[in-house]
């Protein structure tokens, strides 16, 4: 068993992990669009990593399947357990059948249904509860007394870290030049700490992006602490939770600064991915280029090219279409 602790948060720890799943994950492919790029005050260009193509549509796959990998046996036997509302609880259900583990998952009884067919597919057991984070713990806990299946954290643990991160090796392995900047989402902030230690020591400036809706990651490194509560209210429901405990601190250390942009911006950003380079991104997916469009981005006037992780593609398609209400 791999007993991670944080001082195993480095970049030769994300090197490791992305050579213990590199067989179990797809290397998603990186995207170009020279009218996108032409669209920037700095014509940058842009490489959209697709992460909305990896297995479970989304990068979450990457943290879980490695959190699966650093197991020991006598646990797997037991199976995996975690809280989720959306993508964690597929990718963690996914990976775990993969391996042919048992996964129990609670989900808040708002969850989208696209969402909940998936995890049921892909064989977890599901427990709803209401959507509220002590329900969410409660739950959690009574599941994992009655099957004594280990947690799998969705962002705020040293190993679902490590696994996020391989997503930025992949991404400065495929693009022909030297990126300047990296560009990732932040919700619990997993994705962006893990590209945050992935790009030390690269000379890669490195950028979160949050939605102005749930912007807790932003005011927290504005105010120098991290911000325990957030009253989410924005498009992209992957971004809402708060930035996890062990994340913080790297992203305070790591990253240059976070970006806010408005759900109106999000659903713009989404709209431009979808017609020209044909790809299914959800807000949250979206959410990186809307930082790259934001004129408070375009004034840092970074020179080179700039990497964009388009974080997942999960939508529900049953619904209208943001730009369609």
């Amino acid at each position: 068993m791999n007993t991670s602790t944080p001082e195993d948060l480095t970049r030769s720890a994300v090197l490791a992990a992305h050579g213990v799943i590199k067989p179990l994950i797809h290397e998603t492919p990186v995207f170009t669009s020279s009218s996108l790029s032409a669209s920037l005050s700095n014509g940058n260009n842009m490489y959209f990593k697709a992460e909305n193509l990896q297995k479970g549509g989304a990068f979450k796959f990457r943290g879980a399947s490695y959190s699966l990998s650093c197991l020991a046996e006598e646990l797997l036997a037991k199976g995996v357990c975690t809280h989720s509302s959306g993508n964690h609880a597929g990718a963690l259900a996914l990976a775990a059948r993969e391996r042919g583990v048992d996964c129990f998952v609670v989900m808040p009884s708002n969850s989208a249904k696209p969402k909940i067919d998936a995890v049921r597919a892909y064989g977890a057991e599901i427990t709803f509860c209401e959507p509220n984070a002590r329900a969410r713990a409660s739950t959690l806990a009574a599941v994992q007394e009655r099957t004594g299946a280990t947690f799998i954290p969705p962002y705020d643990a040293v190993n679902t870290i490590l696994g996020q991160g391989t997503a930025f090796l992949e991404l400065v392995n495929q693009v022909p030049e030297q990126l300047a900047a990296i560009v990732a989402p932040v919700g619990g902030g997993g994705l962006l700490a893990g590209t945050a230690l992935a790009a030390r020591g690269t000379g890669v400036r490195v950028f979160g992006a949050e939605p102005a809706g749930a912007a807790d990651c932003a005011l927290g490194l504005k105010e120098g602490r991290r911000i325990e509560d957030v009253d989410s209210k924005t498009i992209a429901d992957g971004l809402r939770t708060p930035v996890g405990v062990l994340n913080f601190p790297i992203i305070q250390g790591n990253v240059e600064a976070v970006i806010v942009v408005s759900d109106e911006e999000i659903v713009e950003a989404m709209r431009l991915l979808w017609e020209r380079l044909k790809l299914v991104i959800e807000p949250s997916g979206a959410t990186a280029f809307a930082a790259v469009r934001n004129p408070a981005f375009q004034k840092l006037d970074i020179k080179g090219p700039i990497g964009i992780i388009l974080s997942g593609g999960n939508i529900d398609l049953s619904m209208p279409l943001p730009w369609a209400k």
